[in-house]
This record gives C-alpha cells, structure tokens and sequence, in this order.
C-alpha cells in the first residue's frame, strides 16, 4: 500500500481489526432481530468485493447502488469502496426513466438493486433503466432470502455474488483525491447533478461528525452506543453522520428501512438508543404519535442522550418542545451533498443557540457574501460560501456548473444566512425560496418560525405565489394540531400583529398533512404547483 493511499473503506477495515465480535449493525425481522457483528461485516464486503472483481470492476467504475437502509445497502456500499470503484447512491423512489437517467449522466457500469416489493418492484424498475442505459452492463439484486433466484431476467442476484468468494480482500489503495462517492443533488432547479466527493473529503467529514458528538457519546469503551438510523443511507447525512461516523467510532447501527414514528419510539426503549439523527419533521413525528399514543416519552428516551437535527431548518419552538418532553438535547447541524455534508455544527461543549446551526467544524470555513461575492460584516444577511477539506471535486461532467458553484474558490450554497459575532452561523432561507413581494424580501423561514408558536399550529410551510400587482405574495399552508379549532380570519389576524405589514402572509390554506420527501424535508415545489 502507498504511503498516500487513503479509502473510505479504512474505516471499515479499522474498527473490524480492532473490535471483529462487536457489534455493529441490527435490523428487525420476521424472525426477531438480525445482529452482525463488525467481522462478519467485513468479511461479507470481502465477498461481494471479490465478487466484483470477478465480474469485471475495476478502480475507478461507476457502480449504481438502490437499497433501502438493510444491511445489504453497508456490504455493498464497502464492497464497492473496497474495489476502488465509485459508490453512486440512487433514491429508492426513483422511476425507471429516472434511473436510467443517473445511470446514463453518470456512466455506471453496473447497479446494485434491492429487489423491492409488489408494490414497489425495484429490481423490475432498474432492470428496464439498465436496458435503456446501455453503458450499465450488470445488474445485481439483494434478495431478502440470499438463495433465491433473481427476479428478474439478464440478472444476478448477491447472493450468486458473493458465492464462493474468499471472506478476506485486499482494499484497493485509492489516493485521497479519487473520487469515492458521487451523491445527486435533488434537481429542484433543473436535472440532478453528480456531485463528486472524495475519499479524504468524506472519510474526514466522517470523522468529524464522529468527534462533534464524541464528548457525549463516548462513554467508555465496554459500553457500546446504539445509533438509531432513520435517515435513508442514499442520502448524504445518512452515509456521513450516521453509518460512516458510526463505523469510525465502533457504534451498534440499529437499522429501520423507513421511518415510522411507533417504530422510533419503540426501538428508543427496546434497543436502549444513545443518539440519533432526524430532519424537523421526523421529531415533529415523534411527538404527534407520542401525543396519541400516551406514551411516557421519558421513559422511552431514558437512553438517549443526543439527538442531531439536519437536512432543513428546525423551527425553534419545536426544538424547546421536543427537548422538554423527551429530556435530550438536540444539536443541530447545516451541510448540503456538495459539502460531504457537514459544514456548521452545534458543539456540544459550547452553549446551543437554537434557531442557529452552530459554527463552522474544524478544517472548514464559512463566510456570508453580496451580489458580487464581497465577504459581509458580522450580522449582514448574504449567501453562504463555504471552503474547506469537505467541498466536492465538482459536478460530474459539467464543468461551466462546476465553475459557477465554485467560483472564487469558495463552494457557493444558494442559502441565505447571517454569521453572528460568536461565530454561529444562522440559515435564513433558500434563495429560491426568498419571496420578493413589491421589491422587499421575504425570508419563509422567519414566517414559518413564528407561526410555528401559535398554539394551535402544528405544522407551517410558507412560499411564493405570483401576484399581478407586487410580483410575488405570501402565501402559508398550515397543519393544524389535533383538536385545535383555528379558522383563516383568526390566523390572520394573529400574524397581522406579529410580522411588519409587508411580512405578513395574506393567503393561507389549511391542510391535513403537506407533501414530504424521502428524507422527510416538505416539497415546497409540490406546493407551488397546486
């Protein structure tokens, strides 16, 4: 091995040398709980590497991976790693025009497919976007049972893989600038872009998030914490701050293939969970099911003893309200696909300011620029610019996109924020989602934060609508709390006494629920289109 060899995959390769009979993932069954302990992990990303290999991949391949947070998604998320090829997550949800577009734009080889279910025939789907995308020459399906033929025809299952293969492979030694992981930005303003990251970029964003949480987390070596992974692990926090960060630090992974409230809260208790990841809406989740349900939330959480928000802005009063009910402290964080993704963070040995994501982590700098990029006075509100060990290499084959996003050398953000004289960094709103009514901007989130204090709100979204007279209006849609009695002219007339006259929204819509993604973000996109 080279003295600059450097692959995400040492992560692996450490903690199974040093602790092989720890455990390191669980996931429930019909059969009770599976547990795989950090040398049986290794040894089955041996297998399937081989295998691999066996069929052609080389360092440096594109190889498509679309599985649900199962343990099959970590052994081939390594095996691919352990090749020196290049991981390139795909959404489960994703139709088969939609995959065979990201395994066209990003010259995949072959794709790694969950077999999916009756309603959601996955290996089906990524069997027809393989036909259409010709470069994608193999296809592999995860079988739940590893001796069933594949479902679908031209194809083999991970089990056909991984039959024969020694347990033991060498790690290809990758440099630290080889591109390891190559994660698809959402595309909410045009077609998805591959943004590709490195090795030390995502092995070093890994560690970080293992150290910002290790003051509380790591409380002595006999006695293991148990990470609750909600958060799919296609996305770029779920691979970061959960799984890579977890297998850094030697965690038990409890693994649940898709959120559900009940279950979180059952698997707190039963699974005596230390620490856990969760977008806003999720911990919104918790405490309508713990409402409903009666549960003795402190009871249930008497483990935990961290939460991390991410992935969009948590609305301050729900922060307060999940801390007091649950008895944990939630630190929240800020980082996008192109950043690794961990950018700002709240330390846990400095005092949280809610409403802020923290300051920069280490190695990592965050400045707040005008129009013209001119950096901006403490307290000024700008675009967020980031540079540091965790930027992207670029958007895949899109150079012009690449030097626009990373002009100056600073990875520009599209976010909105404000640095205050401490150093923590505050997001303010999406430039996209700015409203610009009659020439004044309007920052949705600051609407969404104080609507979220009204008692009887449970849930706000705020966007633009287009409005012949000033441009843009306000328009809010709202999710009342179960019981809550709350009608449009009373709303209305609470925010005309909360926000400045031009502030204000003017149209508001009550709705049961508002549409949500895979990660659980609300799809404001959806809502401008109704």
């Amino acid at each position: 091995m080279s003295a600059t060899a450097l692959n995400l995959a040492h992560l692996l390769d450490n903690t199974a040398r040093l602790t092989p009979d720890r455990e390191a993932l669980a996931i429930e069954s019909p059969r009770g709980m599976i547990r795989i302990t950090y040398g049986q992990l290794s040894a089955m990303a041996s297998q399937a590497a081989n295998g691999l290999r066996a069929l052609g991949i080389r360092p440096g391949d594109h190889v498509a991976l679309s599985c649900p947070n199962t343990p099959h998604f970590v052994v081939a998320y390594y095996a691919i790693l352990r090749v020196g090829a290049v991981v390139v997550p795909l959404n489960v949800l994703l139709k088969p025009r939609e995959i065979a577009y990201h395994l066209r734009d990003s010259d995949a080889v072959a794709m790694i497919a969950f077999e999916g279910t009756a309603e959601l025939p996955m290996a089906e789907m990524a069997r027809a976007a393989c036909d259409d995308a010709t470069t994608c020459r193999q296809l592999i399906v995860i079988t739940l049972d590893p001796s069933a033929a594949s479902p679908v025809e031209r194809s083999m299952t991970m089990g056909q893989l991984m039959l024969g293969q020694s347990p033991v492979s060498e790690t290809h030694p990758s440099r630290g600038d080889d591109t390891a992981v190559m994660l698809y930005t959402s595309g909410t303003t045009g077609q998805p872009k591959g943004a590709e990251l490195s090795h030390s970029s995502m092995l070093l964003n890994a560690i970080a998030s293992r150290d910002i949480m290790a003051p509380v987390l790591l409380h002595g070596i006999e006695n293991q914490n148990a990470i609750l992974i909600t958060l799919p692990l296609f996305h770029s926090t779920g691979q970061t701050a959960q799984l890579n960060a977890g297998i850094a630090g030697g965690h038990r992974m409890v693994l649940l293939p898709r959120f559900d409230a009940a279950a979180v809260l059952h698997a707190f208790e039963q699974e005596q969970i230390t620490g856990w990841v969760g977008v806003p809406t999720m911990y919104w989740a918790l405490l309508q099911c713990a409402r409903l349900s009666g549960v003795d939330t402190l009871k249930v959480a008497a483990s935990l003893m961290l939460c991390v928000s991410g992935g969009a802005p948590m609305p301050v009063a729900l922060m307060r309200e999940f801390e007091t009910a649950f008895g944990v402290r939630i630190l929240e964080g800020y980082g996008l696909s192109e950043t690794a993704p961990v950018a700002c963070f709240n330390q846990v040995y400095r005092p949280s300011k809610p409403g802020t994501v923290g300051p920069p982590i280490f190695s990592c700098e965050v400045r707040v620029v005008d129009a013209e990029d001119r950096a901006l006075p403490t307290g000024e509100v700008g675009e967020i610019v980031i540079r540091g060990h965790n930027i992207m290499k670029g958007y895949y084959k899109r150079p012009l996109e690449t030097s626009e996003a990373l002009r100056g050398g600073w990875f520009h953000t599209g976010d909105i924020g404000v640095i205050d004289e401490d150093g923590y960094v505050s997001i303010v709103d999406r430039k996209k989602d700015m409203v610009l009514r009659g020439g004044m901007n309007v920052y949705p989130r600051e609407i969404e934060e104080v609507l979220m204090t009204h008692p009887a709100i449970s849930m706000a979204a705020v966007i633009g609508i287009p409005d012949e007279r000033l441009g843009e209006e306000v328009k809010a849609f709202i999710v009342r709390k179960p019981g809550a009695e709350l009608t449009d002219v009373e709303l209305l007339a609470w925010c005309k006494e909360q926000f400045a006259a031009y502030k204000y929204p003017r149209h508001i819509e009550f709705r049961d629920s508002l549409p949500m993604g895979g990660t659980g973000k609300v799809l404001k996109r959806e809502l401008r289109q109704t």
